[in-house]
């Protein structure tokens, strides 16, 4: 192998016997000229098994050199890696080569290079590996920049702007030769308290599906392949737990959990899924051709590659049960449809190739998932003959690599990637945290703009009795776990939490001001008496007496309340961080308890993972400001919403319960899951989904329809007339919601089909048109198939889905319709900021509130049954 000078190729193994093109020496599968097909045909009839095997799994080398461990069950796995032994017959991916260990990033893109040099020089064909990261909430890399988590992005109801950030994401992925990324998160919320809520988008599946398509365009846009993650299933685990079986109908699991998958195969373009750990009914899904293969390829017409979620196909035999040996493990996977293991060699190394060669596993199994990976190495450029494993970072303009990147780190060619290669020491960092300039900066200043932005727009004002916005105090007490705490903003999968927090000596490579520091440059007038008040998670009550006295002698409270996020049980939420119920963790709701007493006004601010109940302060507080952990920019955006620089305009992507204990419940059920006489139960939200306020107010009014009756294979054509009635510009959530009174199976009492963010200045209006095709209103009949059923509806344009001023009643005339995986998937919304100059549909009807009937916004308790 040999590096070009110009470092614009790296030179590939030859091969006397290859096929080659008709003009040239070079190998067919090297030439970009030729279709993918014929070089992926021609490559694999070349390889040995071994070499097809290779191809199929990933090596994962930087994980844990400290013993600390980032994947579940990842103990078990930890066979020794000889890759003097692998490298030779290839290798399909490199797992998380900045995602392991902190690195500097021009040092970490500089090793990777050095590996993959390597990669290439070792096999005879000259095939590098794909390099997969972590990007759940930016890259997950030591300085990289650490926006909102995902139900931040569904608070902001705002596709296109989640779409912008997975660009920034995509580009800082692409930029140091990092391929792939291990994200969005399309599991919709079936119960709060399971840990991992922070990483999904919310409870809905339209708002999850839109919201994760944008993510995964922004993310292909740029180069990098998206991961969808976890087809199917995951997050509807008994009792909320963390990969505890999924006993879900076909219908629940149809009409809910399968729709954001199949909105982002069908339009985003991805290009990878991977796999759930969990079984549905008994079937683990990495075992479960029907899903992986049946639905996802074959009707959906998926084309990429489904890998592992890492060490899934050896839990086949280590925690479901179904595999005896690792063979079996590997074979049940391959015919499933799962393409490449992750994150290390295990069932895909010796023990496949054994089974290969003994009739075990049918070779074809193999080469159907190698033409699949191979395939996307095509397509990602690695198999052209003028690759270079030099990343873009590292170049300069005229192509050739940076002279001193990475040089005096002790850097050279590195025979893995390992956390020692590269790693930052106190020494050779600043002591503030943050990369001086030069290098490779992965936090540069248009990507915390963009964080500051999502900030803003997610931050959601839940209670508001006039208090806020904060004019002029003189004297804020704050109390709280998260008053003064650096990481309070970050969810598990940011790299200061999944990782850093295990190499306390090193700094955390970005700044995260505290909500302490952010209140003091927002209000640098008020005296501010901080008093930690209790741990997130322990019982500690000894200063409460200081937080007390600090509340009575405040002209207001600012409470800092929520999680912790971390892994497996070091945290209040996060990856195995599950909870019993949804009751503050710790003391905390004491802690509340204690400021409302003062006599003084309390405002809550959250900084959390998921939703809980707040006890008496829904009645009590004078305001309630929810955030999830809103990325370095949050406090800084959090404060500015409590001054008013910012008019909060984020809706809840999750209903705030009012109980702690009335759980599972999300606003995505039937009437019988609402408050009922016959049980005690009252599992009525305190804050529904979509719920949020403004420091304005936006009248709706001239709801118009074109028709009432409108066929089956039609389109309800609608449109509302919005105002921003107050005195400052501001963002609005009309919110469209879908209620069929009768139907051929128990329906849900709302669900979202579709919504329109608007932003208007002070008294400006909008109309917003809204298109429903018919199809938006199908859903899976008693007999399996979907259906657009004929009969009446209600079309409710909600605040919320516990406030719907607005309801248009329509009739669906003619027959059912059966419609498949080809249905219309979205409204048409256009907003006109010109009204006036609209023409009204014709003919058309205007619907007013006063036509609206009540019963279509809200369920009514069900009646208690007769004695019998």
């Amino acid at each position: 192998m040999t590096v070009h000078d110009d470092s614009r190729a790296t030179q590939r193994p030859a091969d006397s016997h290859a096929e080659t093109t008709d003009d040239s020496s070079l190998p067919l599968w090297n030439d970009p000229s030729q279709p993918a097909s014929r070089r992926v045909s021609a490559l694999i009839a070349e390889m040995t098994l071994e070499e097809k095997i290779a191809q199929l799994y990933g090596v994962w080398v930087g994980a844990s050199n400290d013993g600390g461990e980032v994947a579940p069950h990842q103990h078990d796995m930890d066979d020794h890696i000889d890759l003097d032994a692998l490298l030779p017959h290839g290798l399909g991916q490199l797992t998380r080569p900045f995602g392991s260990a902190p690195v500097d990033a021009a040092v970490g893109a500089r090793s990777l290079q050095r590996t993959q040099e390597r990669i290439v020089r070792s096999n005879r064909f000259g095939i590098p590996a794909v390099a997969h990261e972590e990007c759940l909430a930016g890259f997950a890399a030591w300085g990289a920049t650490a926006y909102p988590v995902p139900l931040s992005w569904g608070a902001t109801f705002d596709p296109q702007l989640i779409e912008r950030m997975a660009g920034h994401i995509g580009r800082d992925l692409r930029s140091v030769g990092v391929h792939q990324g291990l994200a969005p998160v399309l599991d919709v919320v079936r119960d709060a308290r399971w840990g991992r809520v922070e990483e999904t988008i919310g409870e809905d599946p339209y708002l999850v599906g839109t919201v994760a398509s944008a993510y995964v365009r922004g993310l292909e846009r740029a180069g990098i392949v998206a991961t969808l993650k976890h087809f199917v299933g995951y997050s509807a685990s008994k009792a909320g737990r963390n990969l505890a079986p999924v006993s879900v109908g076909s219908r629940e699991l149809a009409d809910v959990l399968l729709p954001p998958f199949e909105m982002a195969v069908r339009e985003a373009g991805v290009r990878s899924v991977m796999h759930a750990y969990t079984d549905i009914d008994g079937v683990p899904s990495a075992a479960d051709a029907s899903l992986l293969t049946g639905l996802l390829r074959d009707t959906w017409g998926f084309d990429g590659t489904v890998v592992a979620d890492y060490f899934g196909i050896a839990f086949l035999r280590l925690l479901h049960g179904v595999a005896e040996t690792w063979a079996d493990a590997a074979g049940a996977a391959l015919a499933a449809g799962v393409d490449v293991e992750l994150p290390t060699v295990k069932a895909f190394g010796a023990p496949l190739v054994e089974a290969v060669r003994s009739g075990v596993v049918d070779e074809a199994l193999v080469d159907r998932a190698l033409e699949r990976v191979l395939r996307q190495k095509v397509e990602l450029g690695l198999l052209d003959a003028d690759w270079s494993a030099v990343p873009s970072a590292l170049r300069t303009s005229d192509d050739s690599p940076r002279d001193g990147a990475g040089v005096g780190v002790g850097v050279g060619e590195a025979s893995v990637v390992t956390a020692s290669a590269g790693t930052p020491t106190a020494d050779a960092l600043p002591e503030t945290g943050t990369r001086e300039a030069g290098t490779v900066d992965l936090d540069p200043p248009a990507n915390r703009a963009l964080a500051r932005e999502i900030a803003e727009q997610a931050i959601i004002l839940l209670k508001n009795d006039g208090i806020l916005p904060l004019v002029s105090p003189r004297r804020i007490a704050v109390l709280g776990p998260n008053a003064n705490e650096p990481l309070a903003v970050l969810g598990c999968y940011s790299f200061p939490a999944h990782v850093g927090v295990q190499h306390p000596e090193l700094p955390v490579g970005i700044v995260l001001p505290t909500l302490v520091d952010a209140l003091g440059a927002e209000f640098p007038d008020a005296e501010l008496v901080v008093v930690r008040g209790t741990g997130v998670d322990d019982v500690d009550r000894s200063e409460f007496e200081r937080a007390a006295e600090a509340a009575r002698s405040a002209d207001v409270v600012l409470l800092a309340l929520g999680d912790r996020a971390g892994l497996f049980g070091r945290g209040t939420s996060g990856e195995g961080c599950d909870a019993e119920s949804l009751r503050l963790p710790g003391a905390q709701q004491d802690l509340v308890d204690l400021a409302l007493a003062s006599g003084t006004p309390v405002v809550v601010t959250l900084l959390a993972g998921r939703p809980y109940a707040l006890g008496a302060a829904v009645d009590e507080a004078a305001a309630i400001v929810q955030t999830f952990f809103p990325g370095e920019e949050g406090t800084g955006a959090l404060a500015g919403v409590l001054s008013g620089r910012v008019n909060p305009s984020g809706r809840l992507p999750v209903s705030v319960p009012r109980s702690p204990g009335a759980q599972p419940s999300t606003y995505l059920a039937a009437t019988l899951a609402g408050p009922t006489e016959v049980s005690n139960i009252d599992p009525t939200a305190a804050y529904p989904f979509g719920h949020g306020l403004s420091y304005g107010a936006f009248e709706w009014s001239n709801v118009e329809v074109a028709k009432t009756f409108v066929p089956t294979d039609g389109t309800i054509r609608l449109s509302v007339e919005v105002r921003n009635a107050s005195e400052q510009s501001g963002a609005d959530v009309v919110q469209v919601y879908l209620h069929d009174p009768v139907a051929d199976v128990v329906r849900p009492v709302q669900r979202l089909i579709a919504f329109a963010r608007v932003e208007l200045d002070a008294g400006a209006t909008a109309r917003i048109h809204i298109d429903l095709p018919a199809d938006l209103t199908s859903f899976t009949a008693r007999d399996g198939r979907r259906i657009v059923d004929p009969g009446d509806l209600v079309i409710g344009l909600g605040r919320s889905s516990g406030d719907i001023p607005l309801t248009v009643p329509v009739r669906l005339t003619g027959e059912r319709r059966v419609v498949d995986h080809t249905r219309a998937l979205h409204a048409d919304v256009r907003i006109d900021t010109e009204p006036d100059l609209a023409p009204s549909p014709s003919p058309s009807r205007t619907i007013t509130p006063a036509s609206a009937p009540a019963s279509a916004s809200a369920p009514t308790p069900a009646p208690a049954p007769h004695a019998g």
